[in-house]
């Protein structure tokens, strides 16, 4: 395989895109715990206020040895990277042509492995967090309905509480700890349709490898496409597409090379063993080309005669949807990440037309 530095992939030739761009996942977050306090009700206000919680406490972290966030981010008062609508809109919203950035948070509840209620009042708590310090002051921003699937019918509640308000656009999972083709949270797929929201999954530090949990950092980070591929496959053969035939879906985070070996083996499987899963009415490739997006983010370092490969092994122009991952270390800059010797339509269609799509969104 031949593969290039970012450098050197924008040097093969081509301009600087200049168009508009979607940016699908931006991470922001709150400066500290307490933020939250004016949002939540007692017994869940007291465990902040009086200290007796002190945060997730998410043991599935790997320590990174030169932290998460890109150096430039933190900001001056030393309050989380992330935190800081200003330095966001300065690093993010102004340096680049985006018309709109979706906020997919760093805080997920999701993962909490215990005291789902808390969970789901922590949830409720942080998309009002949200709504008020963050999509109040930019009409640039959009945001993610963060939920506490570990009680499906909350999360429901919560969906039909924020689904009508059109700043939210989609509800995000985490990929790790659930099969979310279980009937179990169906309560939740039927309440993203009935609002017609986005269904969106993000990996969590909870996602294993097939050899379990790694002893390092680099491990989880290189394995975190293992997540997106289960959770792909148990959407598809428990019939999620089927029963939700409205849902639109996207993976945020996990890469896309993979995805050509995915939708080839799941295809060749389900010629021979559909009788297993008659429910199931097509080839999974179909239900997944056309109703499942994938953030850019993190983009490999090839290419572009591969960037082309890819594409016309996949068939379509239509999956990819670009993403930076603001603040994260692996931070993908438009002027980067997309090389510029790809077709200017297919450029087009990566940085905006596909979110455009996904989203609705009416420019």
């Amino acid at each position: 395989m031949t593969t290039t530095d970012a450098s050197n992939r924008q040097s093969t030739g081509g301009s600087k895109y200049t168009g508009p761009i979607i940016d699908t996942d931006v991470h922001e977050t709150f400066t500290k715990w307490t933020d939250l306090v004016p949002y939540l009700k007692e017994p869940w206000r007291g465990l902040i206020t009086n200290g007796a919680w002190q945060g997730t406490g998410n043991p599935h972290v790997h320590w990174a040895a030169n932290g998460v966030n890109r150096g430039d981010s933190q900001p001056a008062d030393g309050a989380p990277a992330g935190s800081n609508y200003e330095l966001l809109r300065e690093q993010i919203l102004e340096t680049y042509p985006i018309t709109h950035a979706i906020l997919t948070g760093q805080f997920m509840p999701a993962v909490m492995p215990m005291q789902f209620e808390f969970a789901t009042a922590l949830a409720n708590a942080y998309n009002n967090f949200v709504s008020d310090h963050w999509l109040a002051r930019d009409t640039r921003l959009r945001a993610s309905i963060q939920l506490a699937p570990q009680d499906p019918q909350a999360a429901a509640r919560e969906i039909d509480r924020l689904g009508p308000d059109p700043r939210f656009v989609q509800i995000l999972l985490p990929i790790g700890q659930w099969s979310y083709g279980d009937p179990f949270y169906n309560p939740i797929f039927e309440a993203a349709a009935r609002h017609n929201l986005v269904v969106a999954f993000h990996h969590t530090g909870a996602v294993e490898s097939a050899l379990g949990k790694g002893r390092y950092y680099i491990e989880w980070h290189i394995n975190v496409p293992q997540g997106a591929m289960a959770t792909l496959t148990s959407l598809v053969v428990n019939g999620i597409f089927d029963k939700f035939p409205t849902l639109r879906f996207c993976i945020l985070e996990s890469g896309y090379s993979w995805l050509p070996h995915l939708l080839w083996r799941m295809d060749q499987n389900y010629r021979s063993l559909h009788l297993e899963i008659p429910w199931v009415k097509q080839l999974p490739s179909k239900y997944i080309l056309e109703r499942v997006k994938f953030s850019t983010q993190p983009t490999e370092d090839t290419s572009v005669e591969n960037w082309l490969r890819l594409h016309d092994m996949l068939g379509t122009d239509k999956l990819l949807v670009f993403a930076t991952d603001y603040p994260h270390w692996d931070f993908d800059s438009p002027e980067e990440s997309v090389p510029r010797a790809l077709p200017a339509d297919l450029r087009r269609k990566i940085f905006y037309d596909n979110a455009q799509e996904l989203f609705g969104f009416q420019d």
